[in-house]
């Protein structure tokens, strides 16, 4: 079985289940490196693969190649996994990814693309929501990966309609990793809008801030993106910008 890992908590426990069950000599992980996934997530990758004696496989899906991807229209992310579940159906017959219920409820175009290349749903099957799939992971040992905050690839704090251009993304990926050495593991996001950037922290965290702070942490942003856009603080706020979050 091949299990698309993307570094996030569903397909973390995911591969941890299924290695469990069918053993971990028949299990490969594939996990999509290109400028659209954090640092952070490959890094986690290669530390879960390796401390749990899994065979991982690094693959470039090509997405950067396809023009309609670039594009970045309303479902950008439908040719994103077209691009990723077509190389991993070339690397075996049984595919997986870490759908959730809760996933069935968002506008996914990515499903379809798992659809038309016959990925299983293992979670989606057995009714799991986000909160099972934490449950299990913590009865799987996976520890502080459990609580890891949702975090969908950097195309998506791109709006919708902007071109998907790698040196952005490394701005975003940049800004954030800076910003979670700040203030720990909480939910955040680096956008790039058309009117400029927009960091969104969540509403605790943002509130816990002082003037000052705010202040020193849009400068900090400032030295990263090195433009003239106008950078803005705000709450997070789930489908405050675009389609998919």
């Amino acid at each position: 079985m091949t299990i698309a890992l993307s570094g996030g908590i569903d397909s973390l426990t995911l591969s941890a289940a299924a290695a469990d069950v069918r053993g971990a000599d028949r299990v490969t992980l594939c996990h999509a490196v290109s400028a659209a996934v954090p640092a952070a997530a490959t890094a986690r990758v290669k530390a879960f693969s390796a401390d749990r004696g899994l065979h991982l496989e690094l693959v470039d899906a090509g997405e950067f190649a396809d023009p309609a991807y670039r594009a970045n229209p309303v479902n950008r992310c439908y040719f994103c996994k077209s691009n990723l579940y077509g190389t991993l159906a070339r690397m075996g017959p049984l595919v997986a990814a870490g759908t959730n219920t809760d996933d069935l409820s968002d506008y996914r175009p990515g499903l379809q693309a798992a659809a038309e290349h016959g990925v299983l749903h293992p979670f989606v099957d057995a009714e799991m929501s986000k909160a099972d799939v934490r449950v299990l992971a913590r009865m799987l040992g996976l520890g502080d990966l459990a609580e890891l905050p949702a975090a969908p690839c950097l195309a998506s704090r791109i709006e919708t309609g902007l071109r998907v251009e790698p040196a952005d993304l490394q701005v975003i990926d940049r800004v954030e990793m800076m910003l979670r050495g700040l203030l720990g593991n909480v939910t955040l996001r680096c956008r790039l809008l058309r009117g400029g950037w927009a960091v969104e922290l969540d509403r605790l965290a943002l509130a816990s801030l002082s003037a000052q702070k705010r202040a020193e942490i849009v400068a900090q942003v400032q030295r990263f993106t090195a433009d003239d856009r106008p950078i803005r603080l705000r709450a997070y706020s789930r489908g405050s910008a675009f389609v998919h979050q």
